[in-house]
């Protein structure tokens, strides 16, 4: 039997292509939405990783630089110790009184003595700061910071070295003021022993650290120069 193309069979087929259409829309929208929500998760996570890399560079490079400040501080306690029992060890040698030669000498050793634990807290101060410096790095791309940073860490293990030098000049000058005496013919400071050894080990880490420090100086006029860096320091 052939059927009638009528009226109502074009409602029907005009109401499927609507409903196809409608369908289409809706299928296609809901695709460019999810590809949407798909690619705004993805720029968050970006803007989030790089808020997050910045937040890291910040906090690390703080407590680098507070670590490095704690250094130079506790060094500068040590310098303070080993200059006044350099001054008293010397002060000593040359007296011509054994009253005043035991007084200094008692004062050397003292300062001595307080001068090497701060140089071991220097140290390790310096350590701990160079290790932040290293992580620093990680945090940034930015050419200029990069060299800094480098900086930072070359100024750390100067530091380190500077500290260690100093500490072996402390008790070698221990060793030498302890043996320090007064001799009641000659009215002459002489030493107990022969520390002719001592002594030269004492001169040759006083030239390494004077070189060594020549070089800690110049790291820190490089650093200086960065005017840029202020803003983070």
């Amino acid at each position: 039997m052939v059927r009638i193309f009528d009226r109502n069979m074009f409602i029907m087929l005009f109401s499927m292509m609507v409903g196809t259409i409608i369908i289409t829309y809706f299928v296609a929208d809901i695709i460019s939405r999810s590809d949407w929500e798909e690619k705004e998760t993805g720029y968050k996570t970006e803007i989030k990783t790089i808020k997050g890399k910045s937040e890291n560079f910040t906090s690390l490079f703080l407590k680098s630089t507070v670590l490095l400040d704690q250094a130079r501080e506790d060094r500068a306690v040590g310098n303070y110790h080993f200059e006044l029992g350099s001054l008293w060890y010397y002060s000593a040698l040359s007296e011509k009184n054994s009253t005043n030669m035991d007084l200094y000498k008692l004062r050397g050793i003292e300062n001595c003595t307080l001068a090497m634990p701060n140089y071991i807290n220097s140290n390790l101060n310096f350590m701990e700061s160079r290790d932040f410096f290293i992580k620093t790095k990680n945090y940034t791309d930015y050419d200029k910071y990069q060299i800094v940073l480098d900086l930072y860490i070359n100024l750390t293990n100067s530091g380190i070295k500077l500290t260690e030098l100093r500490h072996d000049a402390s008790k070698y000058l221990t060793y030498m003021t302890e043996n320090l005496t007064f001799n009641y013919e000659t009215n002459n400071v002489t030493y107990l022993e022969n520390i002719t050894e001592i002594i030269g080990f004492f001169n040759i880490v006083m030239e390494e650290y004077s070189s060594e420090q020549g070089n800690y100086e110049d790291i820190q006029d490089e650093i200086d120069e960065y005017e840029f860096f202020d803003e983070i320091r």
